[in-house]
């Protein structure tokens, strides 16, 4: 995706829209599995809650429209360890995306080649676009758009084929369907599980979110009506389609080619064909988003110093070729793990997307206290927050009850994840914890206990020699200690500019010098350096400033700017908003 052309309406959707939309190719039959046959109205109301995240995340991306999702949200409005939290989680997510994707592309082919081993095939196509991504090879704009028309044409196809089916052939299964006993023994306990489960069929819709700075003005609303639409439509219309047309026992039996059996029954072997060769392409595309979705939020991680500096390394078609690997090892392990079997991996899948949408909606009620003055295309009203939020509980409770062993595979991964950010960001306590180990082992092994205080203290200057900026205008004392107790929380170092510019013939507030002195002395640990320059601030300021002082532009923070601000933050970077 090129930054300078940026995406139009149809391309951003097809990219965002084949991650979403291949999920109409295995969440029917899973809805169906939980609530018989009221999965459609299962789906209805996944489409309802659907519809009150386009606004919540509407504000959200419209007033911070940054890559990143909701990492970048919590980043600009909370600390670096709960951003950190959203970010592991889309970890999972994507991870989950590309074997669920990667297995069920494999299970459509396998009804074209019967003797297809499904697990030897994901590994290999999760192989295959492991070596493309390192190659350089990503999304692009015009594969997409052709692969997502056609998938909706074959979804078409398959429910006017449906459609005629019923009309030639009478609901007589229908009727025999709604007269099998409720699942959850009710149609409430039905509607609940069958709901929790088919809220994996909206995944995918966070995606983008992820690439907004690529598309172009006023794309990214009609991305996310356009994705609303789709599934809206195509998820309970199949779904009623499938138990008006085949007995609930076929359902089962065909649970992870659930389409294309469909298609064989109501319009031939040759519609049944077609919905599997466009649900290997759908699917595919799908892990191609993960691999590249995946490597973009590492990368950021990598540069706000959450990750190991090791995975910025790239290769000479400029891929961070070790964040691929490390995300094929943990796929292909995942995927043995659940023996490539759809429950278990939609139960790790959903958990932790799920995750992430609360986290966005959590995100819009900070955004909505700490940042009230910036500006923002659409409103989410409160209620609508909250109801949005509490589907989604609704969703992560009804998940967890019906197989809390899932919740344990999620665990096993998500525990490790956060467990290797929690020491990067708690690295200088544990560095100093050591250096304190080595002094008290001096007495006996005093050689030993001087080069390993050496190394420790190597690290530690490597650690603390980046500089930070934040540029003010002047701002009182309260807010100068907010920003120096959030540079003490948050990151690693001892120097700070706090730079203020001035019009031609301006001076700086003596009182302001003050208070920065005042501070310098309150935080013993932070060298704090008072710049002051004739400027304006804006885009061509910062960059100019990150080359001639070598400061990274994510480590530059202002306070949160107002209605009169001529940039939207976009513009400025990746300059951090921390007050």
């Amino acid at each position: 995706m090129s930054h300078e052309k940026k995406l139009n309406e149809l391309e951003a959707t097809a990219i965002c829209g084949n991650d979403i939309s291949s999920s109409c190719l295995y969440v029917s039959a899973l809805a169906i599995a939980y609530a018989g046959q009221y999965a459609w109205i299962a789906l209805l109301i996944v489409g309802a809650v659907l519809f009150l995240f386009r606004k919540i995340y509407g504000e959200v991306v419209g007033a911070l429209p940054l890559n990143g999702g909701a990492y970048n949200v919590l980043l600009n409005t909370t600390s670096k360890r709960n951003a950190a939290l959203a970010a592991c989680l889309t970890i999972l997510s994507y991870m989950a995306t590309a074997v669920i994707s990667a297995s069920e592309a494999m299970h459509y082919l396998h009804t074209l080649w019967h003797g297809l081993p499904i697990i030897g095939a994901t590994l290999g196509l999760l192989g295959l676009f492991l070596v493309l991504t390192i190659l350089g090879i990503s999304e692009s704009a015009k594969v997409a758009v052709g692969i997502f028309l056609v998938h909706l044409a074959s979804l078409t196809i398959l429910v006017a084929c449906a459609v005629w089916y019923l009309a030639t052939h009478g609901v007589d299964n229908l009727t025999l369907n709604f007269q099998l006993p409720v699942k959850g023994g009710s149609i409430l306990g039905a509607l609940f599980f069958g709901f929790s489960a088919a809220m994996l069929g909206i995944s995918g819709f966070e995606s983008s979110a992820n690439f907004v700075e690529e598309q172009a003005p006023g794309v990214f609303q009609k991305t996310l009506r356009n994705m609303w639409v789709v599934v809206s439509f195509f998820n309970p219309v199949i779904a009623f389609l499938a138990i008006a047309v085949l007995p609930m026992v076929e359902v089962g039996e065909h649970t992870e080619t659930l389409l294309s059996h469909l298609g064989n029954t109501t319009g031939g072997r040759w519609l049944g064909i077609l919905i599997s060769i466009d649900a290997v392409a759908v699917l595919s595309g799908a892990v191609l988003t993960s691999f590249v979705g995946v490597s973009g939020l590492m990368k950021r991680m990598t540069l706000d110093r959450i990750l190991p500096q090791f995975f910025l390394k790239e290769n000479k078609a400029g891929s961070n070729y070790l964040i691929l690997i490390v995300f094929f090892v943990l796929c292909v392990s995942v995927l043995l793990i659940t023996n490539g079997q759809l429950g278990p991996l939609s139960g790790v899948y959903t958990i932790s997307f799920l995750s992430v949408m609360a986290f966005f909606a959590l995100g819009n009620f900070l955004l909505k206290s700490k940042r009230p003055k910036l500006p923002r295309p659409v409103y989410a009203g409160i209620l609508t927050v909250t109801l949005a939020l509490l589907g989604i509980l609704v969703a992560l409770y009804g998940n967890i009850k019906i197989h809390p062993d899932y919740l344990i595979v999620f665990l096993q991964y998500f525990l490790p994840a956060m467990l290797v950010v929690y020491v990067m960001l708690n690295r200088t306590a544990i560095l100093n914890l050591i250096l304190a180990a080595a002094n008290s082992f001096a007495t006996h092994s005093p050689r030993v206990s001087r080069l390993s205080r050496l190394k420790v203290l190597h690290l530690l200057r490597e650690l603390h020699k980046q500089e930070f900026v934040f540029f003010t205008k002047g701002d009182n004392v309260s807010n100068l200690n907010k920003v120096m107790a959030y540079v003490v929380e948050n990151e690693f170092t001892t120097r700070l500019k706090i730079v203020t510019l001035l019009k031609p013939g301006e001076q700086y507030s003596p009182e302001l010098l003050t208070d920065i002195r005042v501070l310098d002395r309150a935080y013993e640990q932070i060298e704090v350096d008072f710049v002051t320059m004739e400027g304006q601030f804006g885009p061509e300021l910062i960059d100019q400033l990150s080359k001639e002082w070598g400061i990274p532009k994510n480590f530059m923070f202002i306070g949160s700017p107002g209605n009169q601000f001529p940039y939207h933050v976009s513009e400025l970077g990746g300059v951090r908003l921390i007050i």
